[in-house]
C-alpha cells in the first residue's frame, strides 16, 4: 500500500467514531459522547442546520438512530399519544403513528402525558405510553408499520408515567414500578425484541413508584442492569432478572438515571430527601453497610440525571443549581448557580464540556473540570424540557414547540 493511500486510514484510526443516540442518555444510558466536533454556541438563529414544528406536547427526549430521529408526543385535544419519525437531515417528517387513544390520565404538573423516550436498533424502534391501567410497549419498523404491541402489566401512579424502554441483546427492558393495588406486583420485565414475548420478569420489593430506566453496565466483571426506585438502589443479571445486590434508600423516590465511571455507579435522588451516593457495584445481597462507598445528604436533584467525566461527578438540581464531585473520595470541587429557572433535562458530556439544559432553553456549557469555567450560555428561545441527543457533530434538543437540529458552520 502507498503512503498516499495509508494516510487517510491513519487519520481515520485517530479520530471517534460517529455514534447514533439510539436511546435515553446515549449509547451506553450515560449521557457521555465519544466523538468530537459539537457545537459549543448556538441562538435560535445562528447555527441551527433546521427546527421541526412539533404537533402535540411532551417532554419525550429524541433518539438519533440509521439517519432518522425519533420522538414522542401528545395530542391532547385528541387524547392521542403518538411516536413520530423525523429525517435528519432535512428535518422534514417521514411519518407519524397514534399509538394510543385514551383518557389523558392524572399526571404530577411537572410530568406530561408523552414522556417516555423511544429506543431504537436502526430496524426498529420501540416506545411505551401508559394506556390506563395499562403499561403498553409498541414495537415498530423504520417505515412506521406496527410490528407488535403488548401490555406487560398495569401500571399505577398520581404522577403519570415515563419509564423508556432500555435494548439489551435481543430484549427489550421496561421498569414497572408502581403503587401497586392489593394483589398485584411492581415489576420489571424484559421482552423479545422481536416478537414482544416475555422472557422474565423480576418482582420489585416495596411496590413504590418510580420513574427510572435501567441501564446495562459492564461492572465488577459482570454484566449488570442497575437502577434506583422503590426504595432502594438495586443490580440484576440482565439476562435473567435475577436480583445482585440491594442497597436500602436512600430516600423513597427516584427520578434520575446512575451512571457508571471508574467502576463506581454514581447517583442523585430524590423525594423526600435529596442525596449524591457511590456505591461499589461487587458485591452481593443486601450491601447497604458494606459498598456504599460514600453518600452526601441534602445535595443533589431529583430529576435531572447527572453525567461524569475525567474522574469528576457533574450534576444539577431542579433549582438550577451545579456541582461538581470527586468520584472516588466525594469531595465536592465546586458548587455554583447557573440561572435563575429550574432544570429538568440531564446533563451531557462531549468535547471535553458538559452541557446543562434549563427550563427556559438555555443550554449553559461549562468545562468539564474540577474548576468551574462557563464557556458558553446558548438561549433556543423556546422551553425546553427534554435532554438533548448528541450524535455525529449535531445536537437535537426536543423544545416545547419544535425539534432543533443544532450544528456549528
Amino acid at each position: 500500500m502507498s503512503r498516499l493511500a495509508l494516510a487517510p486510514l491513519l487519520l481515520l484510526a485517530g479520530v471517534a467514531a460517529a455514534e447514533d443516540w439510539p436511546a435515553w442518555r446515549g449509547p451506553r444510558g450515560d449521557g457521555t459522547v465519544s466523538d468530537t466536533g459539537y457545537p459549543l454556541t448556538w441562538t435560535a438563529a445562528q447555527n441551527i442546520k433546521w427546527k421541526f414544528p412539533i404537533n402535540g406536547s411532551g417532554h419525550s427526549s429524541p433518539v438519533v438512530s440509521n439517519g432518522k430521529v425519533y420522538f414522542a408526543s401528545c395530542v391532547e385535544s385528541e387524547k392521542q399519544r403518538m411516536l413520530h419519525c423525523v429525517d435528519r437531515t432535512t428535518g422534514k417528517e417521514l411519518w407519524q403513528r397514534v399509538a394510543v387513544t385514551a383518557e389523558l390520565e392524572r399526571k404530577h404538573g411537572e410530568n406530561s402525558w408523552a414522556s417516555s423516550t423511544p429506543a431504537a436498533d436502526g430496524e426498529r424502534v420501540y416506545v411505551t405510553f401508559l394506556d390506563r391501567p395499562k403499561l403498553r410497549v409498541f414495537c415498530y419498523d423504520t417505515a412506521g408499520t406496527l410490528l407488535w404491541e403488548t401490555t406487560p402489566g398495569e401500571f399505577h401512579s398520581q404522577h403519570g408515567f415515563s419509564s423508556p424502554p432500555v435494548l439489551y441483546k435481543d430484549m427489550v427492558i421496561v421498569n414497572g414500578d408502581q403503587d401497586a393495588p392489593k394483589g398485584q406486583t411492581a415489576y420489571i420485565v424484559a421482552l423479545d425484541r422481536l416478537t414482544g414475548a416475555e422472557r422474565w420478569r423480576a418482582d420489585r420489593p416495596n411496590k413504590l413508584r418510580s420513574y427510572c430506566p435501567p441501564t446495562v453496565v459492564d461492572a465488577a466483571g459482570r454484566k449488570q442492569l442497575v437502577l434506583t426506585g422503590s426504595k432502594c438502589v438495586a443490580g440484576y443479571d440482565p439476562d435473567t432478572g435475577k436480583q445482585l445486590w440491594l442497597v436500602d434508600g436512600p430516600t423513597e423516590q427516584f427520578v434520575s438515571s446512575m451512571v457508571l465511571h471508574d467502576g463506581v455507579l454514581l447517583l442523585t435522588a430524590g423525594f423526600p430527601k435529596h442525596w449524591v451516593m457511590a456505591i461499589d457495584p461487587a458485591g452481593s445481597g443486601n450491601v447497604t453497610k458494606s459498598h456504599v462507598l460514600w453518600s452526601k445528604p441534602n445535595e443533589g436533584g431529583y430529576v435531572p440525571s447527572p453525567v461524569a467525566h475525567g474522574g469528576n461527578l457533574f450534576l444539577v438540581d431542579d433549582r438550577g443549581v451545579a456541582s461538581c464531585w470527586d468520584v472516588k473520595t466525594g469531595t465536592q470541587r465546586w458548587k455554583e448557580r447557573l440561572g435563575g429557572v429550574g432544570h429538568h433535562a440531564s446533563a451531557v458530556a462531549a468535547d471535553g464540556r458538559v452541557y446543562f439544559t434549563a427550563d427556559d432553553g438555555v443550554t449553559t456549557v461549562v468545562r468539564a473540570s474540577a474548576e468551574f469555567e462557563v464557556l458558553a450560555r446558548n438561549p433556543l428561545g423556546e422551553k425546553v424540557f427534554a435532554s438533548p441527543a448528541f450524535s455525529d457533530r449535531e445536537v437535537f434538543v426536543r423544545g416545547e414547540k419544535h425539534l432543533f437540529c443544532i450544528a456549528a458552520r
